[in-house]
C-alpha cells in the first residue's frame, strides 16, 4: 500500500507525530484496544463502516470496524514510547515490516476519515447502487450473462427475478454476483 512506510533507520520513538502506527487486535476487540490505548495517552483511531441491517422495525444503521482487527494509533505526545502498546488489553501486536513498525502517513488517514464521514451521512438508498426494478446481468460466465430484474435488495443479498426454462424465478445472490445492465 502506497501510504505505508517502514523505517529506514533510527529510533522509532522519535518519529514525527504526523505518522500513524497499526495495531493488530484480538478478534472483535478493536473497541477494547481503542479505549485502552486512549487511557494510556495515545491517539487512537478506529475507522467504522456504516451498513444497514433489516429488522422487524425496518432497516437499522450499524457501525462495524472498516478494517476488522486493525486499529490506528500514534503517540499522544512527543517522545512517548510505543512499546506499551504490545501489552495493551485487546492488542495482539504492532504490525511490522521486518523489524520496523509499519507507518501510515497522516494524509492517508485523513482520506480514510473523509470516506468514513461520507458513508456515515449516507442513506440506505445512497449506499446501495442496486434498485428494485433495475435491469441486472449475472457475472458468472457459466450462466452466459443472464439478465434479470432486481426484485429485492438487502445489505447482504439481492433477489433477482430471472426467466429460467420459460418461468419467472426469484434467485438470491450476493451483490458481487450481479452488475447493472445497460
Amino acid at each position: 500500500m502506497s501510504g505505508f512506510n517502514n523505517l529506514d533507520h533510527g529510533d522509532v520513538e522519535n518519529q514525527t507525530l504526523d505518522r500513524w502506527y497499526l495495531a493488530y487486535t484480538k478478534p472483535r476487540q478493536e473497541a477494547v484496544a481503542h479505549v485502552n490505548l486512549e487511557q494510556q495517552g495515545f491517539e487512537a483511531y478506529l475507522p467504522l463502516f456504516k451498513k444497514f441491517k433489516k429488522t422487524e422495525q425496518g432497516p437499522v444503521a450499524l457501525f462495524e470496524p472498516m478494517f476488522p482487527r486493525y486499529l490506528l494509533f500514534r503517540p499522544g505526545r512527543s517522545g512517548q514510547s510505543i512499546s506499551a502498546v504490545r501489552s495493551t488489553k485487546g492488542v495482539t501486536t504492532i504490525v511490522r515490516f521486518g523489524f520496523d513498525p509499519a507507518l501510515l502517513h497522516d494524509d492517508v488517514v485523513q482520506r480514510i476519515r473523509q470516506m468514513e464521514q461520507l458513508r456515515e451521512q449516507a442513506t440506505i438508498e445512497e449506499l446501495n447502487h442496486l434498485k428494485v426494478g433495475q435491469k441486472v446481468r449475472l457475472k458468472h460466465t457459466a450462466l452466459g450473462a443472464i439478465e434479470g430484474l432486481v426484485h429485492n435488495v438487502s445489505s447482504k443479498r439481492v433477489a433477482v427475478l430471472l426467466e429460467i426454462f420459460g418461468r419467472p424465478t426469484v434467485v438470491q445472490l450476493d451483490h458481487h454476483q450481479v452488475e447493472t445492465s445497460v
